[in-house]
């Protein structure tokens, strides 16, 4: 199975496989991911995507194979030094956190403070900044409780924005925002990219991926069907076999490809 970057890429997975209560939820998964890169994560609902995705963040541990980061195998590695490196955003947002928004944000200046666990205006300034950068800082003093969904995912996004990770680990950022707040997270994810960071992301919108992504996975049922950049992966056949219909073709300004479901 061909890897997506070369050997020094500072996050670097072989032969994973994750079972759970005797089930297999994914296996056979290498993957690499190199600064400046950002790979999408593709397939239909219990593929086993959001999990593959916590086993690289060191929040699962895997059943078969390993996880490297920078080198160290990640299970040696604590959790503070892994969040220094990797920033994960969960699916599931908390609704009921007895904290503002800015408070909220500040959490993710956390791998980044003393022994005390005190934060300084240093850190503060950083979580005003990501808040800002999420078009969130309009709320900082309200109670993350009172935010609607979309709010509340903007703000975990500036919490993890703010742990100024150089790996971020996405699962499904876009999920309850508008279209125009979609296209500020692509353009954030972009922009870290950009500057050398390096991204995995799951994503359901398959139009977003390959406007977006330089490389894809795609699994189904577990298994990984393809590897490689969006024009290589998302294919008709391959398409058709993962999600069971049809696709037509768009191009965008730029000229990528653009996969468009058929609904009929």
């Amino acid at each position: 199975m061909r890897k997506l970057a070369g050997p020094q890429a500072p996050l670097a997975a072989e032969g994973l496989g994750l079972e759970r209560g005797g089930k297999s939820i994914f296996q056979g998964v290498d993957l690499a991911l190199a600064p400046g890169e950002i790979l999408g994560i593709l397939g239909t609902n219990g593929a086993g995507k959001s999990s593959l995705l916590r086993v690289l963040a060191g929040l699962l541990p895997p059943s078969r194979g390993r996880v490297r980061l920078d080198g160290t195998p990640l299970g040696g590695l604590s959790r503070k030094e892994v969040a220094q490196r990797i920033a994960f955003l969960p699916q599931e947002v908390p609704s009921d956190l007895p904290f503002t928004a800015l408070e909220v944000a500040l959490m993710g200046r956390s791998p980044h403070l003393g022994g005390l666990g005190l934060d300084g205006p240093e850190d503060r300034r950083i979580a005003e900044e990501s808040l800002r950068a999420t078009e969130s800082l309009a709320f900082a003093t309200r109670p993350f409780s009172r935010l609607s969904g979309g709010e509340r995912q903007r703000v975990w996004l500036a919490r993890a924005l703010a742990q100024r990770a150089p790996i971020w680990l996405f699962d499904e950022p876009t999920a309850h925002l508008d279209l125009g707040q979609q296209r500020l997270v692509l353009r954030l994810l972009r922009r870290h990219a950009t500057r050398g960071g390096s991204v995995a992301v799951v994503l359901h919108d398959l139009s977003q991926a390959a406007w977006l992504c330089d490389r894809v996975l795609l699994l189904e049922a577990g298994r990984l069907l393809a590897a490689g950049s969006p024009a290589e992966v998302l294919t008709p056949s391959r398409l058709e076999a993962a999600f069971g219909l049809g696709f037509t073709w768009a191009r965008s300004t730029s000229g990528r490809p653009i996969p468009i479901p058929d609904w009929e």
